[in-house]
Formats: C-alpha cells, structure tokens, sequence
C-alpha cells in the first residue's frame, strides 16, 4: 500500500501536457519555406530542408539520402507548390512516405504569367509579404493538426511571427510607394519577383523566365536590351542561386550599373546576410531601395 501514491504520482505525470509534449519531424522543400517553419515551429519542430541554403528549387535533383533518411522519417512534408518543385512527387513515391504533404502557398493570391507561349502560375509566391502571412498561417495550422498536444505554444509563436510579417509588409509599401514610379525598375537574373513587383511597385526585367531552367533566346535578349534602353533601366541585380553572367552581359550593352544581390528563392548561409526569410526579404528590399535613389 505505501507504493500506491508513487504510482499514481508516475500516472499524474505521464498523463501531463508536459510529458506528452513531442517533437514534430518535419521536412521542407527548400530553404525558405524551412525557415517559416522553423520560426513558427520552434522548440517543438526539428526540420529537416531539401534544397539547403544557396540551392536551386527548380533544379534540384533529390539523391537517395533525401529519400531514406528525410521522407520517411517525416511526421509532416511542407512544400510551396503551385508547381514549384516539379521532382517532389517523385521522391515522395520513392520514399514510401504516406504522411501529410501540406502546401503551404494554398490561399495565397497567385498571379498568371506567360512561359514559351503558355500561361501557368508564378510560383514564387512568398515574395508578396502578404502572401507571406498565408504561408505562415498555413504552416501554424499544419503544426497544430501535427501536434494538438502543443498548439497553444505554436499558436502564440505564429501569431507573433505573423504580427512582424505584416510590419514588414507595411514597411515596404510605404518605403517603395516613396519612390517615383519612373525609378521602379531594375534586371534581374529570372522572373522571380512578380509578386514582389506587383505588390510594392516595381518593375523587374529579366532574361530568363520563371525557371532558372529556362534559356533565353538571342531574339528575346535583344529585344530587352531595347527594352532597358528604353526605360533607362539603371540598375542590375544577381541572384544568389543563378548563375550571373547572362545578366551581366545584358548589363555592359545597357549601362545598367551593378546594385548587388538579391535573394528570391534561396537563403544565404547561416552567417550571410538572408539567413531567414525575414533577412532576405529585407535584404532584398534595402539593395532595391538603394539603387533607385
């Protein structure tokens, strides 16, 4: 009898919050999107990220370890979408993952763009802080679903996150809204930041098209050499994840003058200047900002 009030003390404690708190697996398709969760996931989210900072989300090439050791350890696989990471669905068969694959862009304001002659979406689409907030919304929900036991700490974690997304939002539109509209434009590498242009203003040219796959033709980069001519473009932008010298020859035909680098679709590494998505949002914001004036 007197063991009793220890085993109802060991039943007391394994049936508190804190004892069933777990830790979600977690797996994002790139770096970006890892970060979101990360932010809103916490202590509780051990992430694991596809394309790592630096990489290419439309080239990546998923290897065997990818598969083994990520997919199908995973509680839950968060991915952009709207057709983002065409070789997804093949290493989800080739894992044998059975889990939630949770998009993380769905609800977002999408916007429709021309490719070789065909309309598709844009898929880069958290370049819009708005759209942004909807990610992060999205990841909040998946995580509470993921782990009911913690959805007050992830709740309060993603609201806040969201509260300084939505800063930064306000932030740019009225830093950019600043601006003269004749000044709003710049080259870049691909067409990465449609819904960052449409959102704050800016005009963004570029060689190559939503892919960084895609190869422009001589026709179509004469005809933008014409183009920034004609607009008195003044600035060009690398990508961090593209390779540059398309860009900067466009930019020795055109005078347009080096404004720096940009992060659209990969973080920087750890100690770089984008080590998450609110560091490569500003970032990218500031180096714009900076060459309009």
């Amino acid at each position: 009898m007197k063991r009793l009030p220890i085993l109802l003390a060991v039943a007391v404690l394994l049936s508190s919050p804190l004892a069933m708190a777990k830790t979600v697996n977690a797996v994002a398709s790139f770096s970006i999107l890892s970060d979101i969760v990360k932010q809103v996931g916490g202590e509780h989210v051990k992430v694991s990220t596809l394309v790592r900072p630096g990489g290419d989300p439309h080239s990546f090439e998923p290897s065997p370890q990818d598969s083994k050791l990520l997919l199908s350890q995973a509680d839950v696989v968060f991915v952009s979408g709207l057709g983002l990471e065409g070789w997804l669905d093949r290493l989800v068969s080739a894992s044998g993952y059975q889990g939630r694959v949770i998009i993380a862009s769905q609800g977002t304001d999408t916007r429709q763009m021309e490719e070789n002659g065909k309309k598709m979406t844009d898929p880069h689409a958290w370049n819009s802080m708005k759209n942004g907030v909807q990610y992060a919304t999205n990841v909040m929900n998946a995580l509470i679903a993921a782990d009911p036991q913690d959805a007050n700490y992830f709740r309060q974690r993603g609201t806040e996150y969201i509260r300084q997304l939505q800063k930064l939002d306000l932030w740019a539109r009225m830093r950019f809204a600043a601006v003269p509209p004749q000044k709003r434009k710049v080259l870049t590498s691909h067409d990465a930041f449609g819904y960052f242009g449409h959102e704050y203003g800016v005009t963004f040219l570029a060689p190559a098209g939503f892919s960084t796959e895609a190869e422009a033709s001589a026709s179509d980069v004469a005809s933008l050499i014409k183009q920034i001519k004609l607009e008195e473009v003044s600035a060009y932008f690398i990508e961090n994840q593209t390779d540059s010298r398309l860009v900067k020859q466009i930019a020795v035909a055109t005078g347009a003058k080096a404004g720096g680098e940009l992060y659209p679709e990969a973080l920087s590494s750890a100690h770089g200047p984008a080590a998450t998505y609110v560091q490569a949002f500003k970032n990218n914001a500031d180096a714009l900002l900076a060459s309009m004036k």
